[in-house]
């Protein structure tokens, strides 16, 4: 069985008051069609059509890595015309899915169901019970509630619009009997635009008898229109996903106080994540990780029994065993630590290797340095790496002690078990084992006397 996906994604979406075409607005710093793409790809045999209209090359361009064929619709004249623009893609023996670029939260399993109720003589239509189906097209059934057809809100009578039984848009029909349907489509409505709705009252006509597959709530179904529902819809996610974790052994402090906009690609046990924490990108988090408040990681590997304390930034970097992180900790790209490393407060690591048991433990930056194990780095030192040009190494040696205030103006070398004075500004290599400072004499001056304020 082969399937021919075909995901609208023409919309403008005026209500959402941005230049930004809608689809490409996010959820889970994914855009909106993403979703809906990477749910239809994990079909087998399916090839994936996307049509695109409103802003569509700023669509294409963002989306260029999405294997997919891309047909613009140059008219916005309904979606029944939108599909038109497919139909010398889909062939005869295809089932068609029918998709909305705007419709994230849709799950696999629904999308699985609905293709097998659609055969030679039956096609696939998935709806939605409404509280309130106000701007929904309503699904109209005959008294043995076998599907007639589908009447859009502005086209139903006050009777039809008492009807909570609502068309999602998503339907699965074989491709010969879909393209004979386009080729049938009027635009005498309300709205003077093709229906695609109106294949389901052909097909009635034509024989074929219409499946129908409920959702079990309308968030997997609701579509973005405005910024109301694109918050909803972020936070429904993100609910989805803390539930998932807890399923699998992670403590929540607060659920709706989590955020994952990534995939978490390893999972240990024991792990407690405290509240406003944001998991981004691809992470990989170890056995008994304890996780602060008010912390972002991204894209980053977190071993076992690694704590990370409140309100650090993590990216791009690894974390090894038994280390402790933070609080107010800034690790940048490139940021590698052994096992049992300490980072403390107000410490800024960027393209860095730290290995075992060395500390840096407040108010320091270390760029673009390689640090031995046993060191032990001072509060308020930096490592001058870049002379407004060029970048510069700097390298700490096992076992260095740095002290308090101390500058390192790359490229140089701290040899092994090196000490250095508290306040040194250290240009040139120092050798193992030895104490290097650099520092003024310091004077007292007997006879001077502090400043007196002036009488007016």
């Amino acid at each position: 069985m082969k399937i021919s996906t075909v995901i609208l994604a023409a919309g403008k979406g005026t209500r959402m008051r941005s230049e930004l075409p809608k689809v490409l607005h996010k959820i889970a710093n994914k855009s909106l069609l993403q979703h809906v793409y990477e749910l239809s790809n994990q079909l087998p045999n399916n090839s994936i059509n996307i049509v695109y209209g409103h802003g569509g090359e700023l669509v294409k361009e963002s989306l260029s890595e999405l294997k997919a064929n891309w047909v613009e619709q140059k008219q916005q004249l309904g979606t029944g015309h939108a599909v038109q623009q497919v139909a010398d893609q889909i062939d005869a023996e295809d089932i068609v899915l029918i998709l909305y670029g705007d419709v994230p939260l849709l799950k696999l399993t629904t999308v699985q169901k609905l293709i097998t109720l659609v055969d030679t003589q039956s096609i696939a239509l998935l709806t939605v019970q409404l509280e309130n189906p106000t701007g929904y097209g309503r699904i109209v059934r005959d008294t043995d509630g076998k599907v007639l057809r589908i009447i859009e809100e502005k086209d139903a009578s006050l009777t039809e619009k008492q009807i909570t039984e609502g068309n999602t848009g998503i339907l699965a029909l074989q491709g010969a009997a879909l393209k004979g349907w386009l080729n049938q489509l009027g635009n005498n409505n309300a709205q003077g635009e093709y229906y695609l709705t109106d294949v389901i009252e052909m097909a009635v006509t034509d024989g074929y008898t219409v499946n129908t597959l409920q959702v079990d709530t309308e968030d997997e179904v609701l579509g973005v229109n405005n910024r109301q529902q694109l918050s909803h819809l972020e936070r429904v996610y993100q609910k989805e996903q803390a539930e998932t974790l807890m399923a699998q052994g992670v403590t929540l402090m607060d659920p709706d106080r989590f955020d994952i906009r990534g995939e978490i690609i390893h999972l240990g046990i024991d792990i407690t994540i405290d509240v406003n924490v944001v998991l981004e990108g691809n992470i990989s988090l170890g056995n008994n990780v304890k996780i602060g408040s008010n912390t972002l990681i991204k894209d980053s590997v977190i071993a076992d029994d690694v704590e990370i304390l409140a309100n650090c930034v993590i990216e791009n970097a690894i974390v090894g065993q038994g280390s402790r992180v933070g609080p107010y900790a800034r690790l940048r790209p490139e940021t590698v630590l052994a096992d049992h490393v300490h980072i403390g407060n107000f410490v800024e690591i960027k393209k860095s290797t730290i290995a075992t048991g060395s500390k840096v433990n407040h108010l320091s930056y270390i760029g673009d340095s390689t640090v031995g194990s046993q060191v032990n780095i001072g509060a308020g030192t930096i490592t001058c790496n870049y002379d407004g040009v060029n970048k510069f190494r700097t390298v700490i040696e096992d076992g260095a002690f740095i002290g308090s205030d101390t500058q390192l103006v790359a490229p140089v070398t701290i040899g092994k078990n090196a000490t250095i004075g508290a306040g040194s500004t250290i240009t040139k290599d120092s050798p193992e084992n030895q104490l290097t400072l650099s520092r003024t004499k310091q004077v007292s001056v007997a006879s001077w006397q502090r400043p007196v304020k002036r009488e007016n």
